[in-house]
């Protein structure tokens, strides 16, 4: 009987594994299982998927590469990390389209059987990579993995050749798991939950995780297995969540602490479906949800719903909210809360529909014909998303106006484990309908709250409190169409005055780090994990570097131009080419130095410390 090979094992702190493939080749799926695993093991995580636009992009070529990018830690992390420490390659386009990336020293583990010269070719290698010599400077594993898939396969009853090949991915997945000291269990349940109706699929998928798995413990290649202990996190009961998921729950648990439906009108649009998926079968919560015919269809749709007295929502990416600008302006009119969420991703145009980018935040402030001012708000992590969708119904209600929830590509689709709070301890949101008329004689439906400046919230059929609404300008309290140019100066001051005046309920700016110094980074939105780790790393330097993350970007917050002004200087990373600076500029008159980028991807933290020193140093003034 053959003796068990000695396996060393070695604790690590954090890892950062990148699985990469055809977009057809489930590599999504894998990361999402593998990330799965690690957030029941009890790692903090953090996920990046890059998947092209295509629904089918070209088979072996750079253009059809699908990647998802993963980091787990025993403790806090911010970010998917800046460079992969291992790689698997299921072809040469997968591999040669992540080579950039990888830091010296990384391991790859590749699919030999997919380096044909046919793959090379379609990738762009004039030589095999395996051959010849370029990869010197990576711990390269190499695993015949269809093949080898295929064996392990091959008693399975009822499957195609293409389905055989199509469970390849669990065949490194498991692999994985055994480097990492991953357990299968969970992985396995999934299968069978997921693939129920096709018991042949359930028995392959299976046999070639094990198979995976069994390699990894039988092949000489791999002396090394690598453990991270669990994170020690905040006792309580935790879940991985992405931002997209976490809206959606936001937004029912928001309706349920109004005592009120929930209304989702939405047209399908990259990287916001999600949200629609999610929300679609949660009928019995009490969620409507209308896929329309259109972007606009959607915006008039979501009018009418919170003209009805539902909590009514909608959302979009850039190109949905450039169609519905003329109805959020209607919306505007009307003074009815509503929110509107914006997953931006890169444009203009179609532009790059699976991709980050923060390049919507002027658009949703002033992209509108008229003086027509919006509440904006951001979250800064995926499950943020979660409570910023509570807040904005917060802040739409007491102005009744609609509010802009901005996420983007990466927020919606990135993970990170999020503590699932107690339902109690999340304030209700207090809406009150009038009843009677609000004047001896008739009802005013613009008379204003004096402290909030909103206008009633009358349902339509309440008797007596008939009123007309519409897009043309009106007149105070009473609503009647005017073109009296003192009317409309008042109405127009009066929709700026009361969301200026939210203000008064948002918190106040935070700061990371001292209240005073040298250099003070600001930044919104997705930007905040690299941010915030590269300004952890430059105060364990020593330097004198604080992050202010603003999460309310129409009203800022009150204190924030007082902020600015304690620091010496100030940086401002986008993934645009300058729209905050701009309106930090024109505000505060404060000078800006900007930290500008627009390649479809989310910051380094290496990006934003370079930028940091070089600031220090006095290179950059």
């Amino acid at each position: 009987m053959t003796e068990k090979r000695p396996v060393s094992v070695r604790e690590l702190e954090s890892v950062v594994i990148r699985f990469a493939g055809d977009s057809g080749d489930g590599m999504q799926l894998t990361g999402n299982q593998f990330t799965n695993t690690a957030a029941i093991v009890g790692n903090d995580i953090s996920t990046l998927p890059d998947y092209p636009a295509e629904i089918r992009a070209p088979a072996g070529t750079l253009a059809g590469v699908s990647g998802f990018q993963v980091q787990l830690a025993e403790t806090d992390i911010w970010t998917p990390g800046d460079a992969p420490d291992v790689l698997i390659a299921m072809n040469p386009a997968a591999l040669k389209a992540s080579l950039g990336d990888l830091g010296q020293g990384a391991s790859i583990i590749v699919n030999t059987d997919a380096f044909t010269p046919a793959n090379l070719a379609k990738a762009g290698y004039e030589t095999n990579p395996l051959e010849d010599g370029s990869l010197n400077a990576f711990h390269v594993y190499e695993v015949p993995i269809t093949s080898m898939n295929r064996a392990a396969v091959k008693d399975v009853k009822g499957l195609s050749p293409k389905e055989v090949d199509r469970s390849q991915n669990f065949f490194a997945l498991g692999l994985v798991y055994w480097i990492y000291d991953r357990p299968l269990e969970n992985t396995i349940r999934w299968i069978k939950k997921k693939f129920a109706k096709r018991p042949e699929v359930v028995e392959a998928n299976i046999k070639a995780l094990q198979a995976g798995y069994f390699f990894g413990d039988t092949t000489e290649a791999f002396q090394v297995r690598y453990r991270i202990k669990s994170a020690s996190l905040p006792a309580g009961t935790y879940r991985k969540v992405s931002g997209n998921e976490a809206i959606a729950m936001g937004l029912v648990t928001a309706a349920k602490k109004a005592n009120k439906p929930l209304f989702y009108g939405s047209y399908p649009i990259t990287p916001a479906s999600d949200i629609l998926h999610a929300l679609s079968p949660l009928r019995n919560f009490e969620v409507l949800t209308v896929q329309a015919e259109d972007e606009i269809a959607a915006m008039g749709a979501t009018i009418g719903a919170a003209f009805g007295g539902a909590l009514a929502v909608t959302g979009t990416s850039g190109p949905g909210i450039a169609l519905k600008s003329e109805a959020m302006n209607l919306a505007v009119m009307l003074e009815l809360p509503m929110v509107i969420i914006d997953v931006q991703r890169g444009g203009p145009s179609t532009g790059l529909p699976t991709k980050v980018e923060q390049a919507d935040l002027l658009q949703v402030m002033f992209g509108r014909n008229g003086e027509s001012p919006i509440a904006v708000v951001a979250p800064a992590t995926p499950s943020e998303c979660f409570d910023f969708a509570i807040e904005a119904f917060r802040l739409a209600i007491r102005a009744m106006t609609p509010v802009v929830l901005l996420s983007d590509g990466y927020l919606a689709n990135s993970s990170e484990p999020w503590q699932i709070p107690d339902p109690d301890e999340i304030p209700p949101l207090h809406i009150e309908h009038p009843r009677t008329t609000n004047n001896e004689d008739h009802f005013l439906p613009y008379k204003r709250d004096p402290e909030t400046l909103g206008r009633p919230w009358a349902l339509p059929g309440t008797p007596g409190l008939e009123h007309r609404i519409g897009g043309l300008e009106k007149s105070p309290e009473y609503g009647n169409v005017s073109y009296a140019p003192r009317d409309h100066q008042q109405m127009v001051n009066e929709r700026a005055a009361k969301v200026a005046r939210l203000a008064d309920v948002i918190p106040e700016q935070t700061v990371f780090g001292p209240e005073s110094g040298k250099l003070l980074i600001v930044g919104w939105g997705s930007t905040y994990g690299a941010i915030h780790a590269a300004v952890s790393q430059a105060r364990a330097k020593g330097q004198t570097v604080a992050h202010a993350h603003i999460r309310y970007l129409n009203p800022f917050p009150k204190n924030l131009g007082d902020i600015l002004n304690r620091y010496e200087k100030v940086l401002v990373p986008e993934l645009n080419m300058g729209q905050l600076s701009l309106l930090l500029r024109a505000r505060y008159l404060r000078e800006i130095i900007p930290l500008n980028k627009v390649q479809g991807q989310p910051f380094k933290v290496a990006e934003i410390s370079t930028m940091i020193d070089r600031i220090l140093a006095g290179d950059i003034s």
